[in-house]
């Protein structure tokens, strides 16, 4: 009952209204007494209701959770989940892995999945994953205003997995480090595999990351199977480390843990807006990219808060978190407003990059089990 539906009559004051007391007895009280006990009552009870009303709309009420694995910078995971949290009131509960990590996570727990969302990180595993019919099927009522090359996403997976960002695949260097060591920065692919440069490189590892596997096929692309095999080969004697996130080198060379890292360039690009005597190039011979996935998990059991995280993430509010965070890959949305950090790819030499095919399971396996007999296995 709204204020407005009391009636005028029920609170008129006239003289006494009937009471029974607890013995039984009747007895006489004046009327107005007993109207003014009820109205009290009635405008508690408005009070509350709105009271409870303006919980359920308030991000405090919300319930649920929704359980996701996040693969791009942690930073941007971090403030995507809380910035969801703090405007809706759903937790979520999120891990951050490399790309790798997270599908074989996926394929481990598939016939029970624990995982309600996937977002972040290189588009080949979520094309393998959809491939292996780990995901979900969601084409969002929004996808005219995403990206031509995001919408491609959608159509090459059956709507399983979306185009988040793009980036290229570069190398950053630190300045000092190589002014020091009187090393010339490099300008190609063709220069990473130079006597000179041997300890002085980090990238990643293709069966654990997304980012390695990226430039494994891109350079596959590139110079052809064999030749890539051969020239992975010769960069493996300058390698010092390969790590598990294809994310770490920019901070490896920010710190000056090494020269030079192989990586995606908003990464070494967010580390000398951060100060750090950090340099970005993109390979004169050309270059691979991604295409950052994002995709709903099959059999997610909290798919409504699942739906609603993706929504926000896809959102020109949650792209826009990815600059805040300084993870500068560029954006799917159309409506988001680029920070004037983000690197243009108007002057990459981009390779046609064959999704469908290096994005399949089978292809993936075959390339990563020839890196490691073939590269992987050498001592250096």
């Amino acid at each position: 009952m709204t204020a407005s539906q009391i009636s005028e009559d029920a609170l008129q004051p006239d003289t006494c209204h009937p009471v029974h007391a607890p013995d039984g007895r009747s007895g006489l009280v004046p009327r107005g007494r007993a109207v003014d006990r009820l109205k009290a009552r009635l405008l508690a009870g408005l009070r509350w209701s709105a009271l409870l009303a303006g919980l359920a709309g308030s991000p405090a009420w919300a319930q649920g959770q929704v359980v996701a694995l996040c693969s791009t910078d942690q930073g941007w995971c971090e403030l995507a989940a809380r910035e969801f949290t703090r405007s809706t009131g759903i937790k979520v509960l999120q891990v951050r892995k490399a790309t790798g990590e997270a599908l074989a996570q996926l394929k481990a727990e598939s016939a029970n999945p624990k995982t309600d969302l996937w977002w972040g990180g290189t588009g080949d595993p979520f094309l393998q994953a959809a491939e292996d019919g780990l995901l979900e099927p969601y084409r969002p009522r929004y996808i005219n205003d995403l990206q031509a090359w995001s919408v491609r996403q959608y159509a090459t997976s059956g709507n399983m997995v979306g185009g988040f960002y793009t980036s290229a695949i570069g190398f950053g260097y630190n300045e000092e480090v190589l002014r020091k060591k009187k090393l010339p920065p490099p300008k190609c692919w063709a220069d990473l595999i130079a006597p000179q440069y041997k300890g002085e490189i980090e990238t990643s590892h293709p069966a654990a990351s997304g980012t390695a596997y990226t430039i494994l096929a891109g350079l596959v692309q590139l110079m052809g199977e064999d030749a890539a095999f051969d020239y992975l080969r010769k960069l493996h004697r300058n390698v010092t480390q390969y790590t598990r996130s294809g994310t770490a080198q920019a901070k490896s060379v920010a710190r000056g843990e090494v020269g030079i890292g192989v990586s995606f360039m908003f990464g070494f690009d967010s580390e000398r807006f951060a100060g750090f005597p950090v340099s970005t190039v993109a390979p004169c011979e050309g270059t691979g990219y991604e295409v950052g996935g994002i995709a709903l998990v099959k059999g997610a059991r909290n798919k409504e808060a699942a739906l609603r995280y993706y929504d926000f993430l896809m959102s020109p509010e949650g792209q826009a978190l990815g600059a805040k965070a300084n993870s500068l890959q560029f954006p799917a949305h159309k409506q988001v407003r680029l920070d004037p950090r983000i690197p243009s790819m108007d002057n990459v030499r981009l390779v046609k990059y064959d999704f469908a095919r290096y994005g399949a399971s089978k292809e993936r396996r075959r390339l990563i089990e020839r890196w490691e007999k073939e590269v992987g296995a050498l001592p250096r």
